[in-house]
């Protein structure tokens, strides 16, 4: 791997790569949705059950136990970074301001509104252990997919809400946009769907972008369950990830339950 290809991959995903020391974090505002049932007088019906409480948001401490870690991903090394580590929300954003959501999930931040959120890094092990045995094996070793995850708690529909923001930006991205963080912007050039299965909905990309010249290819996963927004950013210095963090994931999923 050259050396410059190694340093502009740094850049190339902005603050996102400040991935590389992911940890817990907190989101902003509270999300609520339009009430889209018939009342009521507009169907002449009347309901005398009580309307089901809205989804109140978890808070950080209460997603530490939701989160994966450790003992959940055998093959892989799981981390926690300190909080002046985390990436903020409002440094990271999109020429276009429909992909700031996609620019967001990049970054290891929940996208939307949340509550609250919090952060691990999973680094993929060889899966021969041990110290490498020659500078190829080396550079095998860093070239292992990293991926970080994010799970943010809302409250009301925010989670539906930023979801939904997603999905759009899958489509009106697609021919790309630049990531605009860190002092930095980058060209993302292609945003491709891909197919994952987990929690209630779910959507996934591969998102390419140009570094020297050369492609630089990030996998993304998002899933909802309830008001729990869980998204992964799967990134390799190599420059290369050819699949879904399906480990990652299914851990992550079979946590919520």
């Amino acid at each position: 791997m050259r050396t410059s290809l190694r340093s502009a991959a740094v850049t190339t995903t902005a603050v996102s790569l400040a991935l590389l020391v992911t940890a817990c974090g907190s989101g902003g505002d509270t999300g609520s949705g339009k009430d889209t049932a018939p009342s009521a007088s507009a169907t002449g019906a009347t309901s005398t059950a009580p309307s089901a409480p809205a989804a109140k948001a978890l808070s950080a401490a209460e997603l530490e136990k939701l989160i994966v870690e450790q003992a959940d991903l055998p093959g892989h090394q799981v981390q926690k970074a300190k909080p002046a580590d985390v990436v903020k929300a409002d440094s990271v954003s999109a020429d276009k301001a429909s992909c700031t959501p996609l620019a967001h999930v990049m970054s290891a931040v929940a996208p939307g509104d949340p509550g609250a959120s919090t952060q691990r890094k999973a680094i993929e092990l060889p899966k021969s252990g041990g110290a490498p045995a020659s500078p190829k094996d080396a550079l095998g070793a860093l070239a292992a997919p990293i991926t970080s995850v994010t799970l943010g708690s809302y409250d009301g529909q925010g989670a539906q809400e930023a979801f939904a923001s997603l999905k759009t930006a899958g489509t009106d991205c697609a021919g790309g946009f630049t990531l605009l963080g860190g002092g930095e912007k980058t060209k993302i050039v292609k945003v491709a769907p891909e197919t994952v299965s987990a929690g209630e909905e779910s959507l996934a990309w591969t998102v390419t972008a140009g570094v020297d010249g050369e492609p630089f290819v990030t996998k993304l996963v998002v899933f909802r369950k309830g008001n729990l927004l869980a998204s992964f950013s799967t990134l390799s210095l190599g420059g290369t990830v050819k699949e879904l963090p399906k480990a990652v994931i299914d851990a992550q999923a079979a946590k919520l339950g």
